[in-house]
């Protein structure tokens, strides 16, 4: 049963690394949850903390809210409109979807508009971080959407972490999410190239990144990804090919907009090369190991016990 404070019946869809995450923090909050995954028995272990597992999107159909947290744009779509999707029931469905898959304008534009058509509420609503920092409660999120819908949602959107900002009536949020994840290219190889720079005058990872990370020009971002860079650790958390799908994206509404992105279009290029150079699936930290290449610097893990800064 659910807590007085999250009164709504609440559903979820799709508990890969992040979904999972998230969920588990629901839970915690005594949210009353029901969810779905493709591959049930990813989703089994959330049954141990209150969640009901359902055998398809359509048994979500008398949730109150859904949230869709799935690969991309033909997933949203199928576990949404499709034939077993969460709206396809003729005399059930949920007063909001709140979807934070990251996905293209037209696949947004079908979507809100079957289900405006149907009498439920679409929100945009990506989110920035990774399970780790969740797990410290410091993911964001960026919303946009009708305010009636959002303003019932956020109870349920502040549980994910540290902040959640409103941007439009629209879906100005994924194209927010796009921007922030054109400055994560660009910030990453950046940093990969001074590190390699500093490391080739004889300066280690870990002092030069301690230097940076306390200087003006450290952040949450340099922080996190520091005991990548020192200890050479590129267990994916978010990889190349998905970066470049999302630089591919941001680059377009750049064409659509009229907006130059001179930067944005060079590292598109770099992070192209980086794929076909199979790199595709390692987390974009690699950046640095493939930007040491050519150059007479051959890293090796410094085996350091640095901080992330999320704790």
């Amino acid at each position: 049963m659910a807590d007085d404070k999250y009164p709504h019946r609440v559903g979820w869809i799709g508990t890969g690394r992040m979904g999972a995450a998230l969920v588990a923090r629901l839970l915690a909050s005594n949210v009353d949850l029901w969810v779905y995954n493709r591959t049930r028995a990813k989703a089994e272990p959330l049954a141990d903390k209150g969640a009901k597992i359902v055998d398809s999107p359509a048994e979500l159909a008398e949730r109150d809210i859904v949230f869709t947290m799935v690969a991309g744009p033909e997933d949203v779509l199928e576990v949404t409109i499709g034939d077993e999707g969460v709206l396809s029931q003729p005399n059930s469905r949920p007063q909001i979807i709140v979807d934070s898959t990251t996905i293209d304008g037209p696949t947004s534009e079908t979507l809100t508009q079957r289900a405006g058509e149907l009498g439920t509420a679409v929100l945009a609503a990506p989110v920035s971080g990774n399970p780790k920092v969740v797990k410290a409660g410091r993911l964001t999120s960026v919303v946009s959407g009708p305010m009636k819908a959002y303003e019932t949602a956020l109870p349920y959107l502040e549980l994910f972490g540290r902040k959640v900002t409103y941007v439009g009536e629209g879906d100005e949020a994924r194209l927010v999410k796009i921007c922030h994840n054109l400055m994560l290219g660009v910030v990453t190889q950046s940093m990969a190239e001074i590190t390699v720079l500093a490391e080739a005058a004889g300066v280690s990872r870990a002092d030069f990144l301690d230097f940076l990370n306390d200087s003006v020009m450290g952040s949450t971002f340099t922080r996190y990804k520091t005991p990548a860079f020192v200890n050479l650790d590129y267990t994916p958390t978010f990889t190349w090919e998905l970066l470049r799908k999302d630089f591919e994206l941001g680059l377009e509404a750049g064409r659509l907009l009229d907006v130059p992105l001179p930067t944005a279009a060079l590292v598109h290029q770099i992070v192209m090369d980086g794929v076909g150079r199979g790199f595709g699936g390692q987390d974009f930290a690699s950046m640095l190991s493939r930007q040491a290449e050519g150059t007479n610097v051959t890293l090796e893990p410094e085996n350091k016990d640095v901080s992330d800064g999320l704790t």
